[in-house]
């Protein structure tokens, strides 16, 4: 089987800890400044105490800095990354290529650089820009389809091996949560409507708000909906298609999610991915509740592109509406009941349990459970209820309680062995450590001394370890019970001590300018400072313009696969379309049907 790696959100460290146990393979946070997330900023030292916890199981950390920086930035940035460098971080998530610039000037350390899919990672040349300049990875965008990942994945001519093999660029894609509804990296909605720049961190998330879709004649064909809003990523059935196809790394989405959301996200993906692929890093994962992501926040699933244009969005509401329990079959005074095929079994019980204080979910509204009798939901408030209506649980009360008490563990497998006066300890990546006994009385019941040695060998106790096999080859000289526990607890610590040592941080490859595949940059290449616009001119390009925030004029807000003609079935209406936000600014739409895209330009255009 491959080894492919299960990539975690975390905004904190507690939620790092959480990603680590639940059973991630590597996990991607942001520092104090330049992530992508500003609202969710942590501190040098408790990244630090992150990456010596994820170094036990050979997980990984990455740090995201990755958004576009000034000249005076990019000076914080670079001491930035070698503060990040020097306390064990495993790699960068970088979208300004001024950090490629200063990398291959030689004043980076040498830190593994992660091509962010800020850097619009959408096409084979991007990637072969990427892999020739020499970038470990590669974050695609999530637009695409599993046929275009392959082709990315696959040979190119002349080589001899693929570019997913030893040597080559990795490749990260998105496997779950949040989409973006315009290409990553292409979005200016935000920046352009009140100031707040997505490329720099701060997205208000104009794609959640509500919009009219009108003609050039003023009718109205739309009315106030969510039509930028899509539905959340979901890609757990196309799993092993990915794999074969050479994908690397699965990155979940969720910088923002709290810790129940990353503890059942990852721990459902972990079993997923297992029944295809071996993990990179180690341990086994002690889950005590099921995971399931239909209980998590989701705004309904949807594969995306990965096999074909598909209903992609929900413009009823931006909110979580969370698993589908059934439609309303009896609305009384003050309570309503649930049936039909979804929630009911054949001998008529409720499949589902509803608990008070569960929150539900129906036309564009929801409801708290104050209390159930029977078949008998009894709401916090009556509004929208009737026969008819589908109903969905967006908060399950006990599931989010047991996440919270959830005490799953990871834990590495040791295995024991005494021979000769020597214990051994070996652990599952073939670490080993020894301790000679300091014991010369013989024990006066043999068998019991064994039986009692391997008793509390087995007692790894809240240790990061468990016990896969003790083997006795001889017998063991007499030893109370404290000795034992003594002699355990110092061979684990010893253990633990070997396998940090014995961790391999992967090193950055030199960098080398190579030819970019566009000879004219204008806005939409987010160059921010001197640096990037030196790399670019480096690489063979003309840079027209500097970035959207630096004062370009931005004539195209966003790009994205999402075509409001598709869904409302117009592909092929002639009419001119627009959108109208809230405060009645009108946004001309441009449909570029050769490559399936919708555009929204400047209402100044």
């Amino acid at each position: 089987m491959k080894k492919v790696e299960l990539l975690a959100p975390a905004k904190d460290k507690k939620t790092a800890i959480a990603a680590i146990n639940s059973g991630c393979d590597a996990l991607y946070i942001g520092a104090q400044n330049f992530g992508a997330r500003k609202k969710v900023p942590n501190s040098l030292e408790d990244i630090k105490e992150i990456v010596d916890y994820a170094h036990k199981f050979y997980v990984k950390v990455h740090v995201t800095v990755n958004t576009i920086l000034t000249d005076a930035e990019l000076v914080e940035a670079q001491e930035l990354i070698q503060n990040l460098y020097d306390i064990g971080v495993d790699a960068i998530i970088v979208q300004d290529t001024g950090i490629f610039k200063l990398a291959i000037d030689g004043k980076l350390p040498p830190i593994v650089l992660h091509a962010s899919t800020q850097c619009d990672n959408r096409t084979l040349e991007k990637v072969k820009f990427f892999k020739e300049l020499g970038v470990s990875r590669v974050i695609l965008a999530r637009e695409l389809s599993v046929e275009q990942i392959k082709n990315i994945c696959s040979p190119l001519p002349g080589e001899d091996v693929r570019r997913t093999g030893e040597g080559a660029i990795e490749i990260e894609t998105f496997v779950h949560g949040a989409l973006c509804v315009s290409y990553s990296g292409q979005c200016y909605l935000s920046y352009y409507i009140g100031g707040r720049s997505a490329n720099r961190g701060e997205c208000a998330q104009a794609c959640r708000k509500k919009y009219s879709l009108v003609d050039d004649k003023g009718n109205i064909i739309a009315k106030d909906k969510y039509l930028l809003s899509m539905k959340d990523f979901n890609a757990s059935s196309h799993l092993k298609e990915l794999i074969d196809a050479g994908v690397k790394s699965f990155k979940i989405e969720g910088r923002l999610k709290d810790e129940n959301y990353v503890k059942n996200v990852v721990a459902y993906y972990r079993c997923e991915i297992d029944k295809f692929a071996q993990k990179t890093s180690s341990g086994k994962i002690f889950l005590d509740f099921e995971p399931d992501v239909k209980k998590s926040f989701n705004r309904g699933f949807t594969d995306y592109f990965l096999d074909g244009r598909k209903r992609c969005f929900n413009f009823d509401t931006p909110k979580s509406i969370g698993e589908k329990l059934g439609k309303i079959t009896k609305a009384g005074r003050d309570y309503f009941e649930i049936g039909g095929q979804e929630g009911k079994k054949a001998g008529g019980q409720a499949c589902i349990r509803i608990n008070p204080q569960d929150g539900l979910y129906f036309n564009g509204q929801g409801c708290l459970v104050n209390k159930v009798e029977g078949n008998k939901i009894y709401p916090n408030k009556m509004d929208g209820i009737a026969v008819g209506v589908e109903v969905f649980r967006n908060f399950d009360s006990l599931f989010e309680k047991q996440l919270e008490n959830s005490r799953t563990k990871r834990r590495i497998g040791v295995k024991f062995i005494y021979s000769d006066g020597i214990l051994k300890a070996v652990d599952e990546d073939k670490n080993s450590v020894n301790i000679e006994l300091q014991a010369d009385e013989p024990p006066k019941n043999p068998e019991k001394m064994k039986e009692n040695f391997i008793n509390q060998l087995k007692k790894t106790g809240e240790s990061d370890f468990y016990a896969e096999d003790i083997k006795i080859d001889d017998d063991v000289p007499f030893m109370p019970v404290s000795k034992i526990n003594e002699l355990r607890r110092n061979i684990l610590d010893m253990l633990m001590a070997e396998r940090l040592k014995n961790y391999k941080r992967e090193i950055q490859k030199p960098l080398k300018y190579t030819k970019f595949p566009q000879h004219k940059l204008d806005y939409r290449a987010n160059i921010h400072n001197g640096q990037a616009k030196s790399f670019y001119e480096n690489c063979g390009c003309t840079v027209c313009e500097m970035s959207a925030e630096s004062g370009s004029f931005p004539k195209e807000l966003m790009r994205t696969k999402h075509c409001l003609k598709f869904a409302f079935n117009m592909c092929k209406s002639p009419k001119n379309l627009f959108l109208i936000d809230e405060k009645g600014q009108k946004y001309p739409l441009k449909f570029d049907c050769k490559n399936c895209e919708m555009v929204i330009l400047n209402s100044c255009s």
